[in-house]
């Protein structure tokens, strides 16, 4: 889903600068950080501040947003059909792996069938109000924080990449993407043209470092979720590091701003989705991207240990 036409007679508004500077996607040029809208959720009762909210990182440049039919229900993607205008020149992406469960023990469950990622990706185009969307992420189980698999979920990969090819071949998507996914799944993958991988990764949690070097060699962004590590309980957080304290104190900005600028810095490849409700944290993240850091910043910051990403599987 690109949206990327004036109607006739109207002129498309000089585009602000690529928050971060430009990177790639799926052949596409966009802004190194974008927006995940997960957090747009969180404004449920009122849309007329989610709309408002998107809108405004649009307006700052974000032509990268990042959703799921899941997210919110269904009102994170009604809020981006609300709020994107056809001459907005933003690359939608969404994934399916995952349906919303209001009533079930846990507000998720996963969808991981072929018939189910084709069903999820129908969901997405209805809600989004298009026929085609740029990028769709199979959201697999292999690594990262994710709710209980029951056995009937455990899905071989081929049945579905295979689905996912024949919905890219009728138009439905324009190209695949990966999430939660280990490294021998990523290499196994490759054959079926692999435009992006989602994966928990931060300052603090690097144990994806041979996947994203796989990807570097690969061509393939790296767009890293939960990008302050921190996700659940007991987790690390980039934001409680001396080293990254020290550096916000010396470069006169945030914890989380030299989080994000040391993801940006560490590959050429990376695309950023920092995601919030909250318009100062929004302006905050889109100005990490501008954030230099010099080398021994640099140095300082790769001697912060890394710990796992993930809460102990069930």
């Amino acid at each position: 889903m690109t949206y990327r036409t004036s109607p006739a007679g109207e002129a498309a508004p000089a585009p602000a600068p690529r928050p971060g500077g430009t990177g790639e996607l799926a052949g596409r040029a966009v802004a190194r950080v974008g927006y995940g809208a997960m957090q747009l959720a969180r404004l449920h009762d009122d849309r007329r501040a989610a709309v408002a909210l998107l809108r405004h990182a649009i307006d700052l440049g974000v032509d990268h947003v990042d959703t799921a039919q899941f997210y919110g229900d269904g009102f994170v993607n009604d809020v981006i059909r609300e709020a994107l205008r056809p001459q907005d020149d933003v690359l939608v992406v969404s994934k399916v792996g995952a349906v919303s469960d209001p009533g079930g023990p846990m507000p998720l469950r996963l969808a991981q069938r072929p018939g189910e990622l084709r069903a999820s990706v129908e969901a997405n185009l209805a809600a989004l109000g298009t026929d085609r969307i740029a990028v769709v992420n199979l959201r697999r189980v292999d690594s990262g924080i994710t709710v209980p698999v029951p056995d009937d979920q455990v899905i071989g990969l081929d049945d579905q990449l295979a689905e996912m090819a024949a919905m890219r071949d009728e138009g439905k998507i324009g190209a695949i993407g990966l999430s939660s996914v280990s490294l021998d799944v990523l290499r196994r993958a490759l054959p079926a043209g692999v435009v992006c991988v989602q994966n928990a990764y931060s300052l603090v949690a690097r144990d994806d470092e041979d996947l994203l070097r796989l990807c570097a060699a690969e061509g393939i962004a790296w767009v890293p979720y939960f990008p302050l590590g921190g996700a659940l309980p007991g987790l690390a957080k980039v934001t409680d590091e001396p080293a990254v304290r020290a550096a916000a104190e010396r470069l006169g900005c945030t914890p989380a701003q030299v989080g994000l600028a040391w993801l940006l810095h560490h590959d050429p490849r990376t695309l950023l989705i920092p995601g919030t409700a909250d318009t100062g944290h929004l302006e905050a993240n889109l100005a990490a991207g501008a954030i230099t850091l010099d080398a021994e910043t640099l140095a300082a910051l790769d001697a912060v240990p890394s710990r796992p990403a993930t809460a102990p599987r069930h």
